[in-house]
């Protein structure tokens, strides 16, 4: 019964990494799709200002950002880093826990 219950588990896990993964795919390709006509719109409706950089910045520092939690390269998207910290911190509630429950017992 476990087992089948951690396979389920870890079935759903992966298919909602999957989403995420098709998500950020998504994101890239409108971004890649979308920039050209903005180039173009700016260079027909005001060549003299360049204002399509920071589109194209603004939007390509948020794709940078989607990459990195989809595929969890900084420590601090990882769900591994996120489970410690939670562990870390009911550890410390549990121990500041003892603590009082202990100095309670002696007074």
């Amino acid at each position: 019964m476990e087992n089948n219950f951690t396979e389920t588990v870890r079935y759903y896990d992966a298919q909602k990494k999957v989403k995420e993964i098709r998500g950020f795919y998504e994101h890239l390709t409108v971004y890649v799709l979308c920039n050209p006509i903005v180039i173009i719109v700016n260079y027909m409706t005001s060549p003299g200002y360049l204002w399509w950089i920071w589109s194209v910045m603004g939007w390509g520092i948020a794709i940078i950002l989607h990459g990195l939690k989809v595929f969890s390269l900084p420590p601090f998207f990882n769900k591994k880093w996120e489970e410690k910290k939670i562990q870390e911190i009911l550890d410390k509630e549990n121990q500041k826990r003892l603590e009082s429950n202990y100095g309670n017992k002696f007074e």
